[in-house]
Formats: structure tokens, sequence, C-alpha cells
């Protein structure tokens, strides 16, 4: 993730990529003087430079007053003013330079924070994964600030607004339009009722699935994708019975043919899991018991309490996470509006890796879903 972050950098980046990646191998180019200085998009085309004096000396400033314990997110999260359980855990939160920048966005500090970075006026500690330290010139900086040009980073929020987005009949999916937005609403009313975000409730694909197979019992429901038994008991009242009204009032044809029951294979493995859970047996042992990569179990893991059965992993959770960057990730997932790892993995610039946010994440269904 870290190196996923560090390719990331370089494609938003506007300053000299030559120079941007020769120093991350530990070389320097000078575009002013080097030859071959227009040989990036970057140069050719360069964007209008800033002076960012006053900035550059705040943000060393935060640096040097957290005590140089923080990555590049949190200390652009503590310029900006926002706090999340890491900050929190340290007090930063309360103190008087927490969200002295933020009068500018999120992005405008961390283009200055790589520009800085490049400029050697701070470095990145490999041996703490990525933690930010103040250089002595960084350090000189701050005592006697001069002439700092920045240029804004490339943004591609644009073009992510601008993916075309499918409908049901273009991508395969054959759901009825009208009941998936009646059963949307349903699901926003009864997250906000209990307090959750809705996806912990049900997904998405299990309201297309609903739209598309019009249950209208507990026992049906319980057969729609990502519902299973427990959830259908627990939250689906509401939801078949607005699906049977939706049905008697649209005089509609129900299909009697779409139940998917699972292979026997799948409720062998599925019983396993939750047995040897239950006796606390290392995840890593259950997966080389059945012959699994670890891949494989987390995701058999993850339809066992999307379904609506509990999983009590904290044990192999307190493992991986401290108690700091469980409460971390819980408010994380908690807050969200969505449960998909790569967001989750973009939020946190790389500080958890796939494997531990998705383990987190089947903790956090269990205990706050089921």
């Amino acid at each position: 993730m870290h190196l996923l972050q560090e390719v990331v950098a370089f494609a938003e980046t506007s300053m000299s990529r030559r120079k941007f990646i020769l120093h991350y191998f530990g070389e320097e180019f000078d575009t002013d003087t080097g030859e071959g200085g227009q040989m990036d998009d970057n140069m050719r085309n360069p964007k209008t430079k800033q002076e960012a004096q006053n900035q550059a000396q705040k943000l060393l400033r935060i640096i040097s007053e957290t005590n140089e314990q923080y990555k590049s997110k949190d200390v652009v999260n503590v310029i900006i003013g926002n706090a999340n359980a890491l900050i929190k855990s340290h007090r930063t939160d309360k103190q008087t330079f927490f969200g002295i920048g933020i009068a500018y966005e999120d992005h405008y500090w961390m283009a200055l924070l790589r520009q800085l970075l490049v400029a050697k006026y701070i470095r990145k500690d490999i041996e703490t994964y990525g933690v930010i330290k103040l250089t002595q010139k960084g350090v000189d900086f701050i005592e006697t600030p001069t002439s700092f040009m920045m240029t804004e980073d490339h943004s591609f929020k644009q073009a992510n607004d601008d993916v075309v987005i499918l409908d049901n009949k273009a991508s395969g999916l054959v759901a009825d339009a009208g009941l998936f937005k009646l059963l949307k609403s349903e699901l926003k009313a009864t997250a906000d009722k209990l307090s959750l975000p809705p996806y912990v409730i049900f997904q998405e694909p299990s309201l297309e699935d609903m739209a598309l197979k019009y249950p209208i019992t507990i026992e049906e429901l319980s057969n729609v994708h990502g519902v299973g038994e427990g959830k259908a008991n627990k939250y689906g009242k509401n939801f078949v019975a607005l699906i049977k009204k939706y049905v008697d009032e649209n005089e509609i044809e129900r299909p009697d043919d779409l139940v998917v029951k699972s292979t026997g294979s799948n409720s062998a493995n599925k019983l396993y899991i939750i047995q040897n859970v239950d006796r606390k047996l290392p995840l890593t042992d259950i997966a080389d018991s059945k012959g699994l990569p670890m891949e494989e179990l987390i995701k058999q893991m993850e339809a066992i309490v999307y379904s609506g059965t509990k999983l009590d992993i904290s044990y192999w959770v307190d493992e991986m996470l401290d108690e700091d960057q469980q409460e971390e990730i819980h408010e994380y997932f908690l807050e969200s509006e969505t449960d998909k790892i790569d967001d989750a993995m973009q939020e946190f610039d790389g500080e958890y890796d796939d494997e531990e946010l998705r383990v987190y994440r089947i903790k956090f269904i269990s205990e706050v879903a089921n």
C-alpha cells in the first residue's frame, strides 16, 4: 500500500516527474540547468507557481510541534483540523495549532508536503513506515523562512465524476426499478432509526435481488443474495411487508424458480468456520486445515457475517491491531456510507493493509449488525 500511495503521488504531482521519481530513488535532478528538463508533461505544460512561504512554515511547525510522530495523511489531518482516533489518542486535537490551516483543503497541504519532501525540508522515515521527520534544512526554515514556490497537484475528481454508470438493463440485471427505489428509502429509514450505516443492514446487491425475486415472507427473504436467516429475522419484517404491498398493488406475478441454495461444500465450510472461531482457533490454522488461502477464508467469513451470523473474531483482531487502531477503523466504518475496502484504504493512506481492514470489517459487521 505504501508503494501504491507513492504511485498515486507520482500521478498527482505537478512538479517535474523526472525530479520526483529520481528523488524517490535517492537521486537528484536539477530541472533548471540539467538536460532533459522538458521531458515530461508537467515541465512542458507547467502549472502556475505561487508563493507558499507562510504555509510551508506552518506545515513544518506542525511536524515539529507534534514531535514528528505522524505520517503524511495525519500531518494533513492535524493542520486542517480533522481529528481521528490516532490524533485524539495523542490529544493533538486539544492543541492550539490544531486546524491552523483550515483555510486550505487537504489536497493543497498534501501537495505542499510532497514538494517539501522532494526539496529535502522533510523526509520519510522508512523504519517507522513513512512517519514524517524534519531535516536540518527544515528546522532552519522554521527559524528563518525564505521563499518557497509551489504548484498545486493535479485533481482527478472531475474525471471520476465523468465515469459512465450503466443502468440495470445495460448491465444485465432485470430488476424492478420502482421497487428498488422504495427499498432504498426503507433501508435509509431503518438505518436512521437504528443509528447504523445502511450497508450493515442490507447491501445494495441484496436490494437488487429483492427487486428481482419479490420475497414476501421472511423465509423467502432469507434466500436473497447476502441476506440469510439471521438478517431476514432481524431486519426483514418491514421489507417483506413493503414488497407484498407493492406486488399486490401492481398485480405482479412473482417468479417461483429463482431460489438458489448453497452447495453442501460451502455449508460444511461455513459450519466448520463458525465452530472453530467459537473455539478461538487461529484463522491461519482454520485456513490451513481446509487447504484454503487466507484470502478465500476471509471471503467465506465475509459471506457468513453479511448473511447475519455472528462471528466473534476479537481474539484474532487483537493480535493484528492495537486498541487505538481498532478504534480508528471502527469509527471510520461507523461513519462511512460504504464498506468498500478500496475506499477505506484510500482514507487511511496505506496505514493498514487489505487483510487488516477486511478482518476488522468482519468484526465490525458481526458486532454492529448481527
